[in-house]
């Protein structure tokens, strides 16, 4: 269902799922059909005119399952509070896994504008955005391949149009893809990566784009597509850029490393920052950090079950006629 396929979680939690789905059944928030059911905040809000700014963003796959088959080492309440308290320095995060502890994670959380939570466990796909800039449309896509318990809510992905300032808009995409490295997995994960590839071209064609999420992909691993994604997208990776130089790591047949919450900056992970410009608006990244320290608690276990990672984007219009030629 939700379950990252680097963190060799036991078979048994689908069975588990299955069972105790009748105690996690919630009714659903508003739907998606229009902007004011789908976006918590002042969406008439205006902003200035610039031609230039930068703004930090973060995705974090959060552990929302129920607690009672949550594979991360911390409770889930308190754990997902302090995450959304801790994720109000960002400017815009992307969540994943935000099923069951959603009030929890927007309890104390200050973002202005967040996405209004689908629901727990089945209904829920997961996905959530919290932004200090407005959300001026907002669609969920359910993927049309999963395997084993990924099919138990409607995981996929979201778009979402982001205005930076007056007039300066990006198109963002939440994704959390299908779990496991096996091959019936990694093949109904390829075909989430072309769904998505296909969306894009669809709706944010000439658009500048920033994908953010848990892909449950790896650029090493041989049965994933990441790298397509990149070339057909002209699509940067903030770690392969900070990191390696640029350099993508070699494709393999080898499964990745089970436990995600040992990697470093060095290493891999499924949670992904991708981006990339448009003619109009050139984009580009200064920083990027697994914040491995600041989502662990007292004791120095992770809040949740992932490292989520961060990047700072910095914006710059091409052209001083840009904001006139979007007004036309």
């Amino acid at each position: 269902m939700t379950i990252s396929s680097a963190k060799n979680r036991s078979r048994n939690r689908g069975a588990w799922l299955f069972l105790m789905l009748p105690l996690f059944w919630a009714g659903t928030d508003s739907s998606d059909n229009n902007l004011q059911n789908a976006v918590s905040g002042a969406t008439f809000v205006t902003l200035d005119s610039a031609s230039s700014g930068e703004f930090s963003v973060i995705t974090y796959n959060v552990a929302g399952l129920p607690e009672i088959i949550s594979s991360a080492k911390t409770q889930r309440a308190p754990s997902i509070t302090e995450i959304g308290h801790r994720i109000s320095r960002f400017d815009i995060a992307h969540i994943q896994e935000d099923f069951n502890y959603n009030r929890n994670l927007y309890n104390r959380n200050t973002h202005s504008f967040r996405t209004r939570n689908k629901g727990k466990v089945p209904f829920g796909d997961g996905l959530n955005t919290l932004s200090k800039y407005p959300i001026r449309e907002m669609r969920r896509v359910k993927w049309n391949d999963c395997t084993g318990a990924d099919c138990f809510t409607p995981k996929g992905f979201t778009y979402s149009r982001l205005e930076v300032a007056k007039d300066v808009f990006i198109d963002f995409y939440n994704v959390h893809a299908n779990a496991y490295n096996h091959a019936s997995a990694a093949k109904a994960r390829r075909n989430n990566i072309l769904q998505l590839s296909n969306y894009i071209k669809m709706h944010s064609a000439g658009q500048a784009v920033i994908v953010m999420g848990d892909l449950n992909a790896h650029y090493c691993f041989g049965l994933d597509n990441l790298k397509t994604l990149l070339a057909d997208h002209h699509f940067e990776d903030a770690w392969i850029f900070h990191k390696r130089k640029g350099l993508l790591p070699q494709s393999s047949q080898t499964i990745p490393p089970a436990d995600i919450l040992t990697i470093t900056d060095s290493t891999e992970t499924i949670d992904k920052i991708l981006y990339r410009s448009s003619n109009d608006l050139i984009l580009k990244t200064s920083e990027y950090r697994l914040e491995n320290d600041l989502f662990s608690d007292a004791a120095g276990l992770p809040l949740s079950d992932h490292h989520p990672v961060s990047a700072r984007v910095q914006w710059a219009l091409r052209k001083v006629e840009y904001l006139t030629k979007r007004l036309r």
